[in-house]
């Protein structure tokens, strides 16, 4: 039987303009407040999916490793070895364990996660998962745009990222769906949005959707509501048109990434160009002790 877990390994803190766009701070902010540098705390929330072949991660946070001068500047809040210790609690797993790892995109607060320091050297989390990457989006984070260089810490994913590939241990996903793994009890898949980044990846089943960067919190529902990170804020609006038919009609629930209160959302139409939650699903919600999500 599948069992789905929501894990918080860390927090952290982006500018509120930014994470919002055109939308004005007197609208935004009445969902989350700023801080003194017009910062909002953020979750670095992860899911992992359990089968009874697999432990499936989906992105890894943020990790430890950056130094007390990033740290403060981004807010991190968060144990040694975050992700690590979030697998202690609810599922009771330990990194070994992992048998695969989806990585959304290589963003550092998504892909941060894979390595920790060993001996001054950065190393591997997960020797023994297998590792889902879109190549295209790949390639693109090996060479962006200078928009958003500062978002991809190549020196620090790449070394990893080759040294799984070279023990067999890279799937690499292509084109704009697909199948993620299937272990027997259902399929894992996936469909990518470009607005954020190039070849995002979404994995979903019969369930869940993970909204990663696309949708990171419940407040950027509404489809107007696009982070001023995105490389094209326009095309996002135009994914999140073509992901919400997509949702709804398959009844989905929607994973935020992001949402310090918020795990997850289904939505409705409101109007035929407007969006709105039909229900959200509060952290509070989830039992502290086990972290198990059980869908409606």
């Amino acid at each position: 039987m599948k069992k789905y877990f929501i894990l918080h390994p860390a927090v952290f803190k982006l500018d509120g303009g930014a994470m919002f766009g055109i939308i004005p701070k007197p609208l935004w902010s009445k969902f989350i407040p700023a801080d003194e540098l017009n910062r909002i705390q953020l979750s670095l929330r992860v899911m992992l999916i359990q089968t009874s072949h697999k432990n499936i991660l989906i992105d890894s946070g943020i990790g430890d490793y950056h130094g007390e001068k990033f740290d403060d500047r981004f807010g991190v809040i968060g144990p040694v070895n975050p992700v690590i210790e979030a697998l202690k609690k609810g599922p009771g797993l330990t990194a070994d364990q992992i048998t695969d790892v989806i990585l959304t995109h290589l963003h550092f607060d998504h892909a941060g996660g894979l390595g920790q320091i060993e001996d001054q050297l950065l190393g591997e989390i997960f020797p023994n998962a297998t590792l889902h990457i879109h190549r295209q989006h790949y390639d693109y984070s090996l060479n962006p745009t200078l928009r958003d260089a500062g978002s991809f810490e190549s020196q620090y994913f790449r070394p990893l990222i080759e040294q799984a590939e070279k023990y067999g241990r890279v799937h690499w996903l292509k084109g704009e769906e697909g199948i993620i793994l299937n272990d027997g009890e259902d399929e894992l898949l996936f469909r990518c949005s470009h607005g954020h980044t190039p070849w995002l990846v979404h994995p979903f089943d019969s369930k869940f959707i993970y909204m990663a960067d696309l949708v990171p919190t419940s407040t950027h529902i509404p489809i107007p509501w696009v982070m001023g990170y995105d490389i094209s804020p326009g095309i996002t609006t135009i994914n999140k048109q073509h992901f919400y038919e997509f949702i709804i009609k398959n009844q989905l629930t929607m994973i935020f990434e992001h949402d310090m209160n918020f795990w997850g959302a289904k939505i409705k139409k409101k109007s035929p160009t407007e969006v709105e939650a039909a229900t959200r699903y509060a952290v509070n919600s989830l039992d502290p002790e086990t972290l198990e999500l059980i869908f409606d």
